[in-house]
């Protein structure tokens, strides 16, 4: 794609971040994202649900505020029953209006396999952008919800997950990141992204590239779903865990073993996970993950 230059382009696509933004005439700045991905759990409400999250969640993630949301709809109307598709749209609705954005209305297209999600805008005060640009030396690593959910999906369809573990991945995905946007925004945080398809190493090593800075990882900090290790040890891994780490594997320092588990939770793709946010101020509802300090655009693995 060509570079866009555009006076009031404050976040565009050269920096890899979670959303656009762009200044309007009155001095605040509108947010705008779309994401839309497969089924990642049986239940239709719930998939509902987790798909409205992560697409709003783009915009807690440049420190915005949701105003509107426009439907992607895919299915095959033959595939299910008409309720199968209407608990879908029941999920994503209410998580909308949880959301406080309005729900405008959107596009379907029949597919033979089914996609959702959701095209989001938001508003957000030019000057408190959460940028993946913004990370400074001497900043903490914050994040606001527990990794592991692509392992789970993966264990589920399988067979290999237990109902109350899943549960909890579905409770996690379906989680709005509002609270999390609200407590950085009033700390003073300037840089923050969401944890989504890239797992946790490509999206701080995004942070790390666009800031310039050394990005230390704390692995015995991070905060898991249940029973992580032990589904990692029954092979509920993801070729996308794969993909991720080979992604950022010329950024890479680490304390750790190759054969460590963690690294499948490193690099696991996750769906509406949570922020992660740079501060020097500790955020109520959020663990405490690493560090940025001064250095190359390196990811370092550290106990």
């Amino acid at each position: 794609m060509p570079a866009q230059s555009h006076p009031d382009l404050l976040v565009g696509f050269d920096t890899r971040d979670d959303a656009g933004v762009l200044r309007l005439p009155d001095g605040r700045a509108l947010v705008q994202t779309v994401d839309f991905f497969t089924p990642v759990v049986d239940d239709p409400y719930s998939y509902g649900q987790i798909a409205a999250a992560n697409a709003l969640s783009d915009v807690y993630a440049m420190g915005g505020t949701p105003i509107s949301a426009l439907n992607i709809a895919c299915f095959d109307p033959e595939a299910a029953p008409a309720e199968v598709w209407a608990e879908i749209f029941r999920g994503m609705a209410e998580k909308t209006l949880e959301s406080g954005a309005v729900l405008l209305g959107g596009h379907s297209v029949e597919d033979d396999e089914p996609k959702f999600g959701m095209a989001v805008t938001g508003l957000v005060d030019p000057d408190a952008i959460f940028a993946n640009s913004n990370a400074k030396n001497g900043e903490s690593i914050w994040l606001s919800k527990p990794l592991g959910t692509g392992i789970v999906t993966t264990a589920a369809k399988f067979d290999k997950c237990s109902a109350e573990t899943l549960q909890a991945g579905i409770q996690t995905m379906s989680a709005l990141n509002n609270i999390a946007a609200e407590t950085s925004r009033k700390a003073g945080v300037k840089c923050g992204t969401d944890i989504t398809g890239f797992g946790l190493l490509g999206h701080l090593g995004h942070i790390a590239r666009e800031s310039g800075v050394t990005i230390e990882i704390s692995v015995s900090q991070l905060p898991l779903l249940p029973e992580i290790e032990h589904l990692v040890a029954l092979g509920a891994t993801t070729g996308g865990a794969i993909k991720n780490r080979e992604m950022v594997s010329s950024m890479l320092q680490s304390e750790i073993d190759e054969s460590d588990w963690r690294w499948h939770v490193l690099a696991d793709p996750q769906t509406s996970g949570g922020l992660a946010v740079t501060s020097t101020t500790p955020l109520e509802g959020f663990t405490q993950i690493g560090r940025v300090v001064s250095g190359p655009a390196v990811l370092k693995i550290v106990e």
